[in-house]
């Protein structure tokens, strides 16, 4: 088996993973996140999403940042639905930033509810 050091296994993951620091400062994009957002550049590593956020989305970064907290939902465009997932990232304990998850959906999905 061959094993990648550290976090090289993210780079091609066939969903969107974007990660920014506390300032929200965009510190890393693998292939599917930098594919999705080319429209905005070439490399947006370094750059701030409040950028490309309203006012609204922008307080709710900032306030998943300072209360530690994560936000979940599903959208639609041009007929893909996908699962978007925004949740702390840590160093040492302490919050270091925000992740990102965008994950296509299917139209059809079952749901399973199991029992304890």
């Amino acid at each position: 088996m061959n094993t990648k050091s550290g976090f090289e296994w993210v780079k091609e993951l066939p969903f969107a993973v974007t990660v920014c620091d506390t300032e929200g400062i965009i510190v890393y994009m693998n292939d599917r996140s930098a594919q999705t957002f080319a429209k905005y550049g070439d490399s947006l590593i370094g750059r701030s999403l409040y950028e490309f956020h309203g006012e609204r989305a922008s307080d709710m970064i900032r306030q998943m940042i300072a209360g530690n907290s994560s936000n979940s939902y599903t959208i639609e465009k041009a007929g893909v639905k996908k699962l978007i997932h925004q949740t702390p990232w840590y160093e040492n304990g302490i919050v270091a930033g925000l992740v990102e998850l965008s994950i296509v959906l299917p139209n059809e999905m079952p749901h399973f509810v199991r029992e304890s």
